[in-house]
């Protein structure tokens, strides 16, 4: 499994790097745009990623749009629906304030920081990857 880490918060990046190490491969970039070029030049090599964790609050681009662009280049390299990646959106916003977090049919999780493992590994689970 290739998993993609976009977290501007350099602590969280690191953990999760290190929790998705035991799922598979696990790249950290610090922004949007490196997001982007991480997942045009995966779809370029043919070796896609299969999670993309996304921070909404990141710097260059944030979540959303790093979203909108992994989507679209998606679509230009015809991914379809049922193969492109799974994307967990990731915040600071707590519970209380989910409701404010944009939905779309984009992304296929959220989760709030600080990140449980065990809330991460149960999402994981969900989408059909196990250690």
């Amino acid at each position: 499994m290739r998993i993609l880490i976009a977290d501007d918060d350099f602590v969280n990046r690191k953990f999760l790097e290190k929790m998705f190490l035991e799922y598979g491969e696990a790249i950290g970039v610090d922004n949007g745009m490196s997001a982007v070029e991480e997942v045009v030049q995966a779809l370029e090599e043919k070796k896609p990623f299969d999670v993309i964790c996304l921070d909404i609050m990141m710097t260059r681009l944030d979540g959303y749009k790093t979203l909108e662009a992994v989507r679209d280049a998606e679509e230009k390299y015809n991914i379809s629906k049922e193969s492109r990646a799974k994307v967990i959106m990731i915040s600071a916003l707590d519970e209380v304030a989910i409701d404010t977090i944009q939905v779309c049919d984009d992304y296929d999780a959220y989760i709030c920081k600080p990140i449980v493992m065990d809330k991460m590994e149960e999402l994981l689970e969900q989408m059909g990857y196990t250690k």
